[in-house]
C-alpha cells in the first residue's frame, strides 16, 4: 500500500475518501450504543475523544463519507451520504443541506457522469442521498451514466408501499419517495439478491441485521483485502465491544452475528476494515483480542 492524503491503493484498486460531513450527530453516545456497558466507556473514552466523541457536548461525532473506487476501468461509489436539499423532518441534522459534495467529488477527478456504479450498502438516510439532486422540482439520478446496485431486501423494507413499520421510525421518512423511487424509474437500479460480483476485485454479500438488507462489498486485489462493511460498524467503540449494536439495529441479534463474522473475518485475513462513519482516519485493521478485537493499525488515510 502507498499511503497519500486522500487515496491508498490496495492491489489493482485505488481507493478515495470523499467526506461530506464530518461533525456532531446530535445523539449521546450511551444513546447510540445503548448495549456498550458502562466499563467500556471509562476504559476506552480518552481514546474515542474527539475523532468519534465530543466528550463536553456529550454527542458523537461522525464522518458520512463516499468510497470512491477505481477499479478494472470502472469508477465506483460506494454509499451516496445525505445529499442537499432533501427534507428530513425527523432527522433534522440532515434536512435541507447545501453542501459541497460534488464540488469534492470533482476535486477527486471524477464527475457525476464519469460514474459506472453507485453501490448502496443499504438504504438509510446518510446512504442514498446523493444518488438524486433536484433539477427544478423533479428529482433526478445524480450520477446519468450509473447502475445503481441496491439490496433487494431493503428496497422492499423500505418502500412505503409494503407497509412496514421500522425500528428506525420516521428516520427515513421521504427517504425512498426522493432518493430510491427515483433511480428505479429511471431504469438505473439493480436489485440483487443473495451476492453480486461487482469485477475480478470487488464483491457484494449480504451482512443483515442493522438493516433486512445491509450488505459488505469485499475487496480482495493481490495481495490486500478491504472490506466496506456500511453501518455493521457504526463507531469505533463496536470493535473492543462487538455486541453492542447501535439504537438504529433493525434486528439485534442478526446484527451482532454479521459484526462478529466480519470482524472475525477483517482480523483473519488482516483486512483493512472500512466503516462508512467513522472518523479520524476511516478504517482500521483489526485484531482478535480473546472474544472480541482490537485496533491493530489505523487506515492509513490522513486523519480528519
Amino acid at each position: 500500500m502507498r499511503e497519500q492524503r486522500r487515496e491508498i491503493v490496495l492491489g489493482d484498486v485505488t481507493v478515495t475518501r470523499v467526506v461530506e460531513y464530518f461533525g456532531p450527530v446530535d445523539i449521546a453516545p450511551r444513546a447510540f450504543l445503548p448495549e456498550a456497558p458502562e466499563e467500556a466507556w471509562r476504559k476506552h473514552g480518552p481514546w474515542l475523544t474527539p475523532d468519534f466523541v465530543d466528550a463536553d457536548a456529550d454527542v458523537v461525532v461522525s464522518a458520512v463519507q463516499t468510497w470512491l473506487l477505481r477499479s478494472e476501468g470502472g469508477t465506483i461509489l460506494v454509499d451516496t451520504g445525505v445529499g442537499n436539499h432533501k427534507e428530513r423532518p425527523y432527522a433534522p441534522v440532515w434536512s435541507r443541506r447545501e453542501s459541497d459534495f460534488l464540488g469534492e467529488l470533482a476535486r477527486a477527478g471524477v464527475e457525476p457522469e464519469d460514474v459506472d456504479l453507485v453501490v448502496n450498502t443499504h438504504l438509510h438516510v446518510d446512504h442514498v442521498g446523493w444518488n438524486t439532486r433536484l433539477a427544478g422540482r423533479e428529482w433526478v439520478p445524480t450520477f446519468p451514466n450509473a447502475t445503481y446496485l441496491m439490496p433487494k431486501a431493503d428496497f422492499d423494507f423500505w418502500n412505503p408501499a409494503n407497509g412496514h413499520t421500522p425500528n428506525l421510525g420516521r428516520g427515513n421518512q421521504n427517504v425512498f419517495e426522493d432518493s430510491v423511487a427515483p433511480v428505479y424509474a429511471a431504469g438505473q437500479a439493480l436489485l440483487w439478491e443473495d451476492g453480486h460480483t461487482i469485477d475480478g476485485n470487488l464483491r457484494l454479500e449480504p451482512a443483515p441485521g442493522h438493516t433486512p438488507g445491509s450488505s459488505v462489498m469485499r475487496l480482495a486485489s493481490g495481495g490486500d483485502r478491504a472490506l466496506f462493511v456500511g453501518d455493521l460498524v457504526h463507531t469505533a467503540l463496536q470493535i473492543m465491544e462487538p455486541d453492542a449494536n447501535s439504537c438504529f439495529c433493525e434486528d439485534p441479534a442478526e446484527s451482532r452475528a454479521s459484526r462478529r463474522r466480519l470482524l472475525g473475518e477483517a482480523a483473519d485475513t488482516r483486512a483493512l476494515l472500512f466503516p462508512a462513519h467513522l472518523g479520524g482516519r476511516g478504517g482500521a485493521e483489526v485484531a482478535r483480542d480473546g472474544d472480541a478485537f482490537a485496533i491493530r493499525e489505523w487506515a492509513p488515510f490522513a486523519r480528519l
